[in-house]
């Protein structure tokens, strides 16, 4: 007897702008040119994070001429070399993790923002990332404990590294033109990461920016290199969304402060930014909007010239209301002073 039953209706795609549109025609045009000039699909891996029964993975898949990591690591000498690379659209990535193998679809950028079911012990894990074959990679992947009750949330731009980015020629200069290794750390503020760490054991350290995936790479091994705590980088794709044509780096950190919020119930988070950009209103809504979840928020003050290459000082009154420390100083060892005289670290 025939099956009469109704095949359940496929998922319909959002309708794409006419930016994005273009964008995937460009890419798919530059992945096939790639590919038959023998550049072979390589994951990237990022540093993710999760919780017992769950894990965040985070990778992206590019072309490259060797097919290993070496290959990613030459583009991005100079900023505008990872800005060339040919992203692999919805590519296939097996992740290998906790015993198991689950295959999950990029994005049609090649990143690939995964959630999935695995149980984890809290602490630091590895998954093994592979595309079509390639070479495998390692992901870390660090699993909060749910007894932890105190997190880290950073910016990164003026607020670990010395960028001046709002204003647009600068911005350029930084993210397209500048070596990684000319790029300054800000004074103090590693030391201070590490205190907290330390007197915080299982401390989960998120690194939130409104840079492009494309730079992930060089922010980790700036970060690594100038000695802060590893931690997840929550960035975001570089082009237009499937909406607008141009990115909403404010809409990406409030949605990313609001998903830590709903995953971390019980944490308390300090909010660490500066005061050149958004960060005070940003953090304020979040404050206003999820109070139980702010130990406190820390914004490191531009110097004059900084605050002039920034476009200037912001002059957000969100400090004011709320019972939450709320500190400011130039440096690391300012922030920290202050945050042990108001009894935020015992």
């Amino acid at each position: 007897m025939p099956d009469t039953r109704k095949a359940p209706p496929a998922a319909v795609e959002p309708f794409l702008h006419r930016a994005a549109r273009i964008e995937n025609s460009v890419h798919r045009f530059r992945e096939k040119r790639a590919r038959r000039r023998g550049l072979l699909p390589t994951v990237v891996p990022y540093t993710g994070y999760g919780a017992p029964g769950w894990a965040r993975v985070l990778s992206r898949v590019l072309l490259t001429r060797t097919g290993t990591l070496s290959g990613v690591d030459h583009l991005n000498v100079r900023g505008w070399r990872s800005f060339t690379s040919v992203p692999v659209e919805k590519a296939l990535v097996e992740i290998s993790l906790g015993g198991r193998v689950q295959r999950v679809q990029a994005d049609r950028g090649g990143v690939l923002d995964a959630r999935i079911a695995v149980d984890l012990e809290p602490g630091w894990h590895v998954a093994t990332l592979t595309t079509e074959g390639s070479v495998p990679v390692e992901a870390p992947i660090f699993v909060i404990d749910p007894e932890a009750r105190f997190g880290i949330v950073s910016d990164i731009d003026d607020t670990v590294m010395v960028t001046s980015l709002p204003r647009p020629l600068l911005a350029a200069w930084n993210t397209f033109v500048l070596n990684e290794h000319a790029r300054r750390p800000v004074p103090g503020m590693a030391v201070l990461y590490e205190r907290l760490n330390a007197a915080n054991p299982g401390c989960p350290v998120i690194y939130l920016s409104t840079g492009a995936w494309n730079v992930a790479p060089t922010l980790s091994r700036f970060l690594s290199r100038n000695l802060y705590p590893s931690g997840a980088l929550l960035l975001t794709d570089w082009g237009p969304t499937h909406d607008r044509i141009f990115r909403s780096g404010r809409q990406h950190k409030q949605e990313s402060l609001r998903r830590l919020a709903d995953e971390f119930p019980e944490l308390k988070w300090l909010l660490v930014g500066d005061d050149g950009q958004h960060d005070e209103e940003l953090y304020g809504t979040f404050l206003h909007d999820h109070p139980e979840n702010v130990a406190a928020v820390a914004i490191r003050q531009l110097s004059p010239s900084e605050a002039v290459l920034a476009g200037g000082r912001s002059r957000s009154e969100h400090a004011e209301g709320s019972d939450v420390v709320w500190v400011s100083a130039p440096d690391g060892a300012g922030l920290w002073e202050q945050l042990l005289d108001n009894g935020v670290i015992d």
